[in-house]
């Protein structure tokens, strides 16, 4: 299995009886297997599904492309290399427990886990004080380093935000700031949602797309919310 190499695809499947299905029998024909299937949204037009599949050694993955194209109507949105570890938290209700089970730590745990729901690479929590002033409250692991060279603590963000402080939740894109040159070289995609108040952000990256639809960003603005509320009645302090 370590030979194996995990991709997330995004397939826009028409609405007709039998797709999904016709899909799974087209990749399992050219040796491809699908680990996890997730319903991202479905639209006039028919469904938008993500799916985590493992590619055989040696396998190419032009392969992944022909076998969906094969099934009449149904085209890929988005494919990209995808390190999955196995052991986080990949469904919205698994994050809602575990924002139960600590909830004075509820905005933290938030932080740490938000990333593996929507298959995305790193969070920040980011705290607006001001014109000029905005501070990296927590960081996941694998988060970007975006602070400055002031020593504030927290740490201070060097790059321009003009998005925050951020009243809804929404997709960050290129002309909202000035984005680092790795992050354009990377096809960065961003989505952002406030955490209890405009003030504080939780900003989640995902290097190669796809990019965050209207779902999924209403998904981050709910569990966001959760997480603020459980601090929020965890008690003084919190």
């Amino acid at each position: 299995m370590l030979d194996h190499m995990s991709y997330l695809l995004r397939l826009l499947l028409p609405d007709h009886p039998g797709v999904l299905g016709a899909v799974a029998t087209a990749l399992g024909a050219a040796g491809i297997d699908i680990v996890s299937l997730t319903v991202v949204e479905h639209t006039p037009a028919g469904a938008v599904d993500d799916l985590i599949v493992l590619l055989p050694p040696g396998g190419l993955a032009e392969r992944l492309f022909t076998a969906a194209h094969s099934v009449p109507g149904v085209s890929v949105e988005s494919l990209r290399p995808y390190q999955a570890d196995g052991a986080g938290i990949s469904e919205d209700l698994e994050l809602v427990d575990a924002l139960a089970e600590r909830p004075a730590d509820a905005v933290a745990v938030l932080t740490d886990l938000v990333a593996g729901v929507f298959h995305a690479d790193w969070t920040l929590l980011l705290e607006y004080l001001g014109p000029g002033d905005v501070r990296i409250r927590e960081a996941s692991v694998g988060a970007p380093s975006l602070g400055g060279d002031d020593l504030g603590v927290p740490e201070r963000v060097r790059l321009p935000l003009p998005w925050l402080p951020l009243r809804a939740a929404r997709r960050v894109v290129p002309d909202d700031g000035e984005f680092p040159a790795r992050w354009e070289a990377v096809n960065m995609e961003l989505a952002a949602a406030p955490v209890g108040h405009e003030r504080l952000a939780v900003l989640v990256g995902r290097p190669g797309g796809p990019a965050f639809r209207s779902s999924e960003v209403a998904r981050l603005a709910h569990l966001a919310g959760i997480a603020a509320t459980l601090a929020r009645t965890a008690g003084p302090g919190h």
